[in-house]
């Protein structure tokens, strides 16, 4: 039997050590103002994954297990866990003391409920559940999970960031998964304030009195969250220009995502620094709807793999300093155990203009129309969308782009419409890459249709391969898969990549304690 400091029966019943409280803060009032990446215009990080609602929710929500900096799971609402019967049986015990905003108590049914949400959403959480017999609240602390077969990666899985597995209470979370909770209610350090909220200017988020950080140091979002301000309070201004001079001139105090091109600038600014926080970065993708018009194609979508130079894009998204930025990349990240060189040239040689019209008229592509959603006010996005536009056109794509806000792209991707009925082709979004260092967390390499994210391709051959690589225990045959894999994606193109970005992020000097890892993070920052 497998063991991580699990509380057995009798231990339970023993006198529970009271844990921290949050640490005081003297004077007045702080507030950090944080300049996110794009409107905030949903907090539901189980029906949307939003960057920008993952970094919201981060602050809002809990989840059962953290990552470290390292990426490695850690208990954060769990106290000690338990594997059984050769990993069938999972027992988890809440740690005492956790509250939700509403000051209602976090009970193991809350979680239950919010699990099952999750898992209805989230690609790894339908696997989990496919080999999952039961999940059930033992008590109001403990869970019990009881597998069909066993799944070693279920701690990794709970401490995802995008979709988030986290915690809220049972009456939200028997929300439906396809539309947004009513309430926004977690039990993390900090609690929303939604009559402080103005879509398109600003979001508050206040410290949670409350809240009880684990007694132990802090490493991106595991160990013990200790909140230093009385409040976060986020500015949405889309220009970049604009949101650059305020942070030099000290109206704001962070920056998650500055343009590159003022990078030198801000550099250069007295009281400003600039440096990585998101130290894994993203992954650049262009999203094909495959259930309607030419980009059901899949010759199509190859001819729009080919037509897209990465370099092009990641030069527009991050400017020329190759330090930023990674280009071309397959569908692992380099450097990741999965990634391999399997149909690498498929992104390395772009076909010149007279093959790729070529290869969409032997795709049997005639001029329909394709959607292309452009956000305008998400500098990446905004970046990849010129390129990409360009780069389709060039080659003959009857483009309709059509410039939007990301708020609209957020709510349209999820419409199943044809394209005469408000439907869509196209649009782009950035992946954590962390996530793509093997099949199993990759979500968007998947072919479960409907169940798929925003796409929904599929691909029985896909589904095949990953679920022979979850049964493997043998490295050599797990590389196989790899490459078979990545040449499957390259043949049916699920999305198309980008390329990996790197984005710094730029603070006012008087701030500290700033945590690198894959998201910005609130806690254990300090203004001065």
């Amino acid at each position: 039997m497998h063991r991580r400091q699990f509380l057995a029966g009798v231990a339970a019943l023993m006198p529970v050590t009271p844990v921290l409280a949050q640490p005081a803060i003297g004077g007045a009032a702080r507030t950090l103002i944080h300049v996110p990446q794009a409107n905030l215009t949903s907090l539901d990080p189980v029906w949307t994954t939003a960057i920008v609602t993952r970094n919201a929710a981060g602050m809002i929500f809990e989840t059962l297990y953290g990552r470290d900096e390292t990426l490695a799971p850690k208990p954060q609402m769990v106290e000690a866990d338990q594997v059984e019967d050769n990993g069938l049986r999972w027992t988890m015990r809440l740690r005492p003391g956790l509250l939700f905003h509403d000051g209602t108590p976090v009970l193991a049914r809350d979680c239950v409920a919010s699990l099952k949400r999750w898992m209805r959403r989230d690609p790894i959480g339908q696997t989990i559940a496919a080999r999952l017999d039961a999940l059930e609240a033992a008590d109001d602390r403990t869970l019990v999970w009881r597998l069909r077969k066993p799944f070693a990666s279920l701690p990794y899985a709970l401490a995802k960031t995008q979709p988030s597995p986290v915690i809220m209470p049972e009456r939200l979370a028997e929300t439906d998964p396809f539309k947004q909770v009513p309430e926004v209610i977690g039990s993390g350090p900090f609690r929303y304030v939604p009559d402080e909220y103005v879509s398109g200017h600003r979001a508050v988020f206040a410290r949670f009195e409350r809240y009880h950080p684990r007694d132990e140091p802090v490493s991106f979002s595991a160990g013990g969250y200790r909140v230093l301000v009385e409040r976060v309070e986020w500015r949405i201004i889309p220009d970049a220009a604009t949101a650059a001079n305020a942070l030099v001139n000290g109206e704001v105090d962070w920056l998650d995502s500055p343009l590159p091109d003022l990078l030198p600038m801000l550099a250069k600014s007295s009281g400003v620094v600039v440096a990585p926080i998101d130290i894994y970065g993203t992954l650049g993708g262009l999203r094909p709807n495959q259930l309607h018009g030419a980009t059901a194609n899949p010759g199509v979508r190859r001819a729009m793999l080919a037509a897209i130079d990465q370099v092009d894009v990641m030069t527009a998204v991050m400017g020329g300093d190759p330090k930023l930025f990674r280009a071309p990349v397959g569908y692992f990240m380099p450097g990741t155990p999965s990634a391999n060189e399997a149909g690498m040239d498929r992104v390395r040689h772009r076909p010149d203009t007279a093959a790729i019209k070529a290869m969409l008229k032997d795709a049997g592509y005639a001029g329909e129309r394709v959607v292309l959603l452009h956000p305008t006010d998400q500098i990446y996005y905004d970046a990849m969308s010129h390129v990409v536009g360009a780069a389709l056109r060039d080659v003959g794509i009857n483009l309709d782009e059509q410039t939007v806000d990301w708020g609209t792209v957020v709510e349209r991707r999820t419409s199943k419409a044809d394209l005469d009925k408000g439907g869509w082709s196209l649009f782009p979004a950035g992946y954590p890459a962390a996530e793509y260092r093997d099949p199993l967390f990759a979500s968007n390499i998947r072919g479960n249709g409907q169940d798929a994210w925003f796409g929904w391709p599929t691909d029985p051959k896909l589904e095949a391969m990953r679920d022979a690589w979850m049964e493997s225990t043998d490295p050599a045959e797990r590389k196989r898969l790899d490459a078979g894999i990545q040449l499957q994606a390259f043949d049916t193109v699920p999305f198309i990549p980008l390329g990996q970005y790197l984005p710094p992020a730029a603070w006012r000097g008087n701030l500290s304690g700033l945590l690198k890892g894959a998201t910005p993070v609130f806690w254990n920052v300090a203004k001065g």
